[in-house]
């Protein structure tokens, strides 16, 4: 997937006292994935009036593209299958990931909150999420992502839209947001829109909530921001232009981690399709073009699309058997990639070799190195510990690239999704969640925990949504 070439519209912020107008809600949310679809059901069940702005014909966001599983501890669904979990646990693995270089206490309040939030899906708005118990994605200590019955982001954003319909929330499509209407002292008071006609509308707001993502799909930004990434391909949502945090200069919003992204290391080329990295947590392996592996696979997903681009060509093969096979038909995403033919079948390493272009020799080494550790449940020298059943004829390949997903750097907030200024006070209206705010991966790519992505998109925008609601109360208390 291309980045665009540029920002379609300049974003600004512009004089309060300029506006008229002539609508308006309580609450505005801009962005209507998983983050502000989330914050609007939060609002709505706070007895408050929300009205969300997205810039596509039909809701998606970079949810849509994802796996749509999120991370949460302590659940009832996790409970219902006896899954032992807690919110010191999940904080623990977060910052382990992260190397410590990032917010304990934000930590604790985002697994703490992915209780409340899950449940409250679950119970309130029907959302069926259960728990993936077959496999651990890397980093996890415990069984607890969240998804729905496919396993897509796309039905996961279904879901939410129909419990958003339900709750009668109105969503503004086709309106791409270019500026918001601030006093001197950063209070927003409300939103310019852009039609795709051209069209320009203002819409007053008591309190605004940023749920845009981040910049991934801005290649200015990448270049300036992350400049590894500048030559990737990116497979996140291309309405993720950086607007919160062009806003965010202007207002002198605090900023941080702006170097922190999630990356992948496993989508098919040239099909564009996402390869569970499930594989690799139950035995797959990658090499690279010489047939040889290059890194541990399990250290993480994201921090492998660097290690994968690095490779001749920028390509590498996910290589695996016919029980991971299985494993990949549970997720909807593989069996596309299998449809398309993106997974190619071979009977053994002779076959295997051919239908890659793999020099045999080097294949037949590897496989055999990695069945060695598999069979004496060794730790090999990149440090990945083979102990799961060595991987046996007919064998699977794909090919694969690495990707830029979506960005994990953005506007600091505090315990209430309240964004905060460069010196630490509270912005006076202004929320975030998602990649619009600073999540909790670090400042790099080697922080990300799956899941990090729809976890801070998921609690950050329950909270903001009643955090927002309960200042518009106070005030008019």
């Amino acid at each position: 997937m291309r980045r665009s070439a540029r920002l379609e519209v300049e974003v600004t912020i512009l004089a309060a006292d300029t506006a008229t107008f002539e609508a308006g809600a309580e609450v505005v949310i801009i962005g209507a994935g998983a983050c502000g679809m989330v914050a609007g059901l939060a609002v709505h069940g706070a007895g408050g009036e929300a009205v969300l702005l997205e810039r596509d014909a039909l809701p998606s966001g970079s949810t849509a593209l994802s796996s749509g599983l999120i991370p949460a501890c302590a659940t009832a669904a996790q409970k219902a299958k006896d899954i032992d979990d807690d919110v010191a646990c999940m904080a623990a693995d977060i910052l382990a990931k992260a190397h410590h270089e990032t917010d304990p206490e934000m930590v604790d309040v985002l697994c703490r909150q992915s209780t409340v939030t899950i449940d409250w899906l679950n119970q309130h708005h029907n959302l069926n999420l259960d728990v993936i118990d077959s496999f651990l994605y890397p980093g996890h200590s415990a069984y607890r992502m969240h998804g729905t019955a496919s396993r897509t982001g796309g039905e996961l954003i279904g879901a939410l839209s129909r419990a958003v319909d339900a709750a009668e929330i109105p969503i503004v499509t086709n309106a791409h947001v270019t500026g918001l209407f601030a006093d001197a002292d950063g209070h927003i008071r409300g939103v310019r829109f852009q039609r795709p006609d051209g069209t320009v509308e203002d819409f007053g707001c008591g309190a605004l909530i940023l749920a845009c993502n981040g910049f991934g799909g801005n290649p200015a930004m990448v270049a300036e921001l992350i400049p590894d990434m500048r030559e990737a391909d990116y497979f996140g949502h291309r309405g993720n232009q950086g607007d919160a945090i062009l806003w965010a200069r202007e207002l002198g919003a605090g900023l941080g981690d702006l170097g922190s992204y999630q990356g992948h290391g496993s989508v098919a080329q040239p099909h564009g399709i996402l390869i569970t990295w499930a594989l690799m947590m139950e035995g797959a392996i990658q090499v690279n073009q010489d047939g040889e592996r290059f890194a541990n696979e399990h250290s993480g997903y994201s921090e492998q699309a660097r290690r994968v681009i690095a490779q001749p060509g920028s390509k590498a093969w996910n290589i695996f058997d016919a029980a991971r096979h299985t494993l990949g038909l549970e997720f909807d995403d593989y069996r596309q990639a299998f449809a398309a033919g993106a997974v190619k079948t071979a009977a053994d390493v002779a076959e295997l070799a051919a239908i890659t272009g793999l020099p045999q020799a080097a294949l037949e080494k590897t496989l055999a190195e990695t069945a060695l550790a598999a069979d004496q449940k060794a730790t090999d020298r990149f440090g990945r510990r083979f102990d799961k059943a060595a991987l046996t004829p007919p064998y699977h390949a794909v090919l694969v690239t690495g990707a830029l997903f979506h960005t994990q750097g953005g506007l600091i907030v505090d315990k209430d999704a309240q964004v905060l200024r460069e010196d630490g006070r509270k912005m006076p209206n202004l929320f975030a969640g998602g990649g619009a705010a600073r999540g909790v991966s670090g400042p790099s790519d080697w922080g990300y925990l799956s899941g990090n992505g729809l976890l801070t998109a998921v609690t950050l925008g329950h909270i903001a949504g009643l955090r927002a609601t309960a200042l518009l109360r106070d005030r008019t208390a």
